[in-house]
């Protein structure tokens, strides 16, 4: 039976990113996607933005990942031509208890590493975005927006130059844990892996069931969008936020790469981790939360989008939980990189070396 170093179960940003990182350590590996394409899933249903880590508590790995992995992520895009823009962003608030908010995170931002914070007036927020009408504004001079699935393209075609086998369309069949090695079976074939990293996204719960490792769940939030019609996407220039809500990041306007302009996500908890179309929100529930950021839209500025899926550590009930990366409590040679919901995109080169590290901690 052929032996590997290591296989990836999972083949979004995450585990592409981990797969190549783990390969340029001079390690064998395969990496398994159970959809016909790399980065299928969540890692190509977002806002595609580039964050700076304002938002996570000091110290968490979503603040340490999106940190390190924005500047690791703007100098990989630099060096292999993946389009992208560090444009800026705007959290806005609308009185003096949203402005209390912002100097809060102004200041957990800071403590996180971010740099070049500023708090705007209502003129200096004319001067960037004219049509947005606020009291106040964050601005995150280093927050950007990338093309994801060129992201997602260029991850795979460098693992394939590092020797990296990569199989799309493989799902993970069964696992047998031997005293040395997992026994990794397809649907074709059967391998012992001396690691495994777990980065099967949505699915990351019922991977680690079939591997043997800890018991937890990921919970399925689906995140609708709008867009503005063509005629009006010059009303947004770059990036415009709410201040967060529980469950994400708020309804806020992003300028996509090539120009478009979308309007999300929303947050909604569903039992389904493949349903992005049932019960579609119609275009009229964006109009309210359009026009706290930009008062002069109308419904038909507005028309639907795409939809994406977050896996979420937490449900409704719980405002936060961290990314899990490390080695699994229960089976020695598993590795957990789950939950990765937003920064994950951001957070994915960091999270591959984070993930490397563990994989020679195995091997050691």
């Amino acid at each position: 039976m052929e032996r590997i170093d290591t296989a990836v179960i999972g083949g979004g940003v995450v585990g592409l990113a981990a797969a190549l990182v783990v390969a340029r350590h001079g390690r064998s590996v395969c990496l398994l996607e159970r959809e016909p394409r790399f980065g299928a899933a969540t890692s190509t249903h977002n806002s595609q933005v580039i964050h700076a880590g304002i938002y996570y508590p000091e110290g968490s790995l979503k603040a340490r990942h999106c940190v390190e992995g924005a500047r690791l992520l703007y100098d990989f895009c630099a060096a292999h031509h993946v389009p992208h823009a560090r444009c800026g962003k705007l959290i806005v608030a609308h009185d003096d208890h949203e402005v209390a908010a912002l100097e809060s995170f102004r200041a957990r931002g800071i403590a996180n590493g971010v740099e070049g914070l500023v708090l705007l007036d209502a003129a200096a927020i004319r001067a960037r975005e004219p049509h947005v009408r606020a009291t106040a504004a964050l601005f995150s001079p280093n927050t950007g927006i990338l093309e994801a699935e060129a992201l997602v393209k260029t991850l795979a075609r460098l693992c394939a130059e590092e020797g990296v086998a990569l199989l799309p369309g493989t799902a993970l069949a069964g696992a047998d844990e031997r005293p040395d090695s997992i026994e990794i079976a397809t649907a074709r074939e059967r391998f012992d892996a001396r690691s495994v990293v777990n980065a099967a996204g949505l699915y990351a719960d019922e991977v680690s069931a079939a591997l043997g490792g800890s018991a937890f769940r990921i919970y399925a939030c689906r995140g609708e969008y709008a867009e503005l019609v063509p005629s009006r996407r010059a009303l947004v220039n770059a990036l415009v936020y709410p201040l967060p809500h529980a469950h994400g990041l708020g309804t806020h306007l992003s300028r996509t790469i090539h120009g478009s302009v979308t309007l999300g996500p929303t947050a909604t908890y569903q039992e389904s981790k493949d349903d992005y179309e049932r019960n579609r929100l119609p275009v009229e529930a964006f109009l309210e939360p359009a026009r706290l950021l930009i008062p002069s839209l109308q419904l038909a500025d507005l028309r639907l989008g795409g939809s994406g899926i977050r896996p979420k550590l937490h449900d409704q009930h719980t405002a936060f939980s961290d990314f899990m990366i490390g080695r699994d409590a229960r089976c020695a040679r598993l590795i957990q990189a789950a939950g990765i919901e937003s920064p994950g995109l951001t957070a994915c080169l960091a999270i591959g070396e984070h993930v490397a590290a563990l994989v020679d901690d195995v091997l050691r």
